[in-house]
């Protein structure tokens, strides 16, 4: 490595100007470092997928634990662009395996959370230290400004990396049509899955390498970035340059020179010649000779001061002399103190309140339901009992209309067995629907209820509305049985409970 060869101006830099250095040199080769780091990480992530195709979350934690190791091609890559030998892409991956050798066991467990994880890389990979010289050698270079700013990097890095992978989650769900049964539902995605929709989260976990493949070449040219600019500061790097292209720049005069410094050695000098005087000799105290040595260690280059701010805890507390304890409030700020506690508590309870009712619907469909154990079927009918009324718009005998119904008006026939479900789930299960609510609003109340068989029915009759009525699609020939035998396996063959 020679230090003229070096694409970038070595200089002294603060730390968000060495990140800004990185990016740069990251930009230059965006292309070869995206695609070092995709080669061997998205074939990793495709088997891991179909090892654990039931477990997409574990997936994606596996895949998210092996990242640093994923940091250290482009960090191969960024160490040999920055002195003009660029390595191709097929030199970088035979390189692979001799660098995932260094330290891979500490990385993945001691050092996996490490915040400066960026900034140490360098000193593992390029320097070839290990053990206590490499311990000894990160302390060295944790001394500066450098760390604190790895340390900005990570967590700056963290929220971004976060915010693109929720960004491209949105757009994804955006994408998503109404009518493929999608729809965002949060209280399903924390049940879980249904395996006929594990290829979503799949497909999420893609999205997230996609958005590494692009910030991982980023994170690590910014901590090579600090790497650089702290040995900069240490090994006075700039100067070095500068002494080497003097030097390149005074080669050819140099045979001058030398032959002028020798011709004036040779002349005589008869100051030269002449014996010094001698000087009177002072004795010097003990007390002086100590004084003289620790003013020659006060001065450069003995003495080096550096003025370093950081927060501390202060000292523990001394006993003071007199006594300082504070006086007791007037009563004016004492009355003041207590109208605002007051007045917080009162704003405290009001927002309560309109909570409750801003929310009162969703209260009322937990707290007023019945439990599915609790449900029984309604008694049989007495001898002489005078029936219930159906609703006006209702048959008595929903199940008996809607399968004659649907050989003339199959659409007819399903919006009569919506209907009616709408109402069972009204007067059943207490259910508080009102005109306002969607069709995706009534399944997420259906699904509240824990009755698989009844979810099943709202889900199947709701999609095949939706089509009747937005895409105006009749439903199939085959769906008359199903639908009506598990109607009347759920309800009976009435139309009201």
């Amino acid at each position: 490595m020679r230090l003229t060869d070096s694409v970038a101006v070595l200089r002294p830099r603060s730390p968000w100007e060495a990140m800004d250095l990185g990016v740069l040199l990251a930009q230059r080769h965006a292309g070869l470092l995206m695609l070092a780091w995709a080669l061997p990480a998205l074939p990793l992530l495709a088997l891991l997928s179909l090892l654990l195709w039931e477990s997409p979350g574990w997936v994606l934690l596996i895949f998210w634990w092996l990242k640093p190791l994923g940091e250290r091609l482009p960090l191969f890559i960024l160490s040999r662009a920055l002195f003009g030998a660029t390595p191709r892409l097929g030199e970088s991956l035979r390189a692979l395996p001799g660098l995932l050798r260094a330290e891979w066991l500490a990385s993945l467990t001691r050092r996996r959370f490490s915040p400066t994880r960026s900034f140490d890389l360098p000193v593992l990979l390029l320097e070839g230290l290990a053990g206590r010289e490499l311990q000894q050698r990160r302390a060295v270079l944790a001394t500066g400004p450098g760390k604190r700013g790895a340390g900005w990097l990570t967590l700056v890095g963290l929220h971004l990396e976060l915010g693109l992978w929720l960004g491209l989650l949105a757009f994804l769900y955006l994408l998503l049509p109404a009518q493929s049964g999608l729809a965002l539902d949060w209280q399903q995605l924390l049940e879980g899955t249904p395996p006929e929709q594990l290829w979503l989260e799949h497909l999420t976990n893609g999205l997230y390498a996609l958005v590494l493949m692009v910030w991982e070449p980023l994170y690590v040219a910014c901590g090579f970035g600090l790497y650089l600019n702290r040995r900069v500061h240490l090994e006075a790097w700039d100067l070095e340059v500068a002494f080497q292209r003097l030097r390149r720049r005074l080669g050819s005069t140099t045979g001058i020179l030398l032959l002028a410094a020798g011709l004036a050695l040779a002349l005589p000098d008869a100051a030269l010649a002449q014996p010094p005087a001698p000087q009177p000799a002072q004795a010097l105290g003990r007390q002086a000779a100590r004084a003289d040595v620790q003013a020659l260690l006060e001065q450069p280059p003995f003495s080096h001061r550096e003025e370093i701010t950081r927060w501390r805890f202060g000292d523990p507390a001394q006993a003071p002399d007199v006594d300082i304890r504070p006086s007791a409030p007037p009563t004016f700020t004492r009355r003041l103190a207590e109208a605002l506690e007051i007045l917080l508590w009162a704003a405290v309870g009001a927002g309560a309140v309109l909570l409750a009712w801003r929310y009162r619907d969703w209260l009322a469909a937990f707290a007023g339901r019945r439990l599915p154990s609790a449900r029984r079927a309604p008694p049989p009918p007495a001898e002489h009992a005078v029936p219930r009324p159906a609703p006006p718009d209702l048959p008595a005998d929903i199940a008996t209309q809607a399968e004659r119904l649907w050989a003339d008006d199959p659409g007819q026939a399903l919006a009569l067995l919506y209907r009616g479900l709408l109402e069972r789930l009204r007067e059943d299960y207490r259910l508080p629907l009102s005109e306002a609510d969607t069709e995706g609003e009534v399944l997420r109340r259906v699904r509240r209820l824990e009755r698989a068989e009844l979810q099943q029915l709202a889900e199947t009759l709701t999609r095949h509305w939706q089509n009747l009525a937005y895409g105006k699609r009749l439903p199939p020939a085959e769906l008359k049985d199903e639908l009506l035998a598990a109607w009347r396996r759920q309800f009976g063959s009435g139309g009201t409970a």
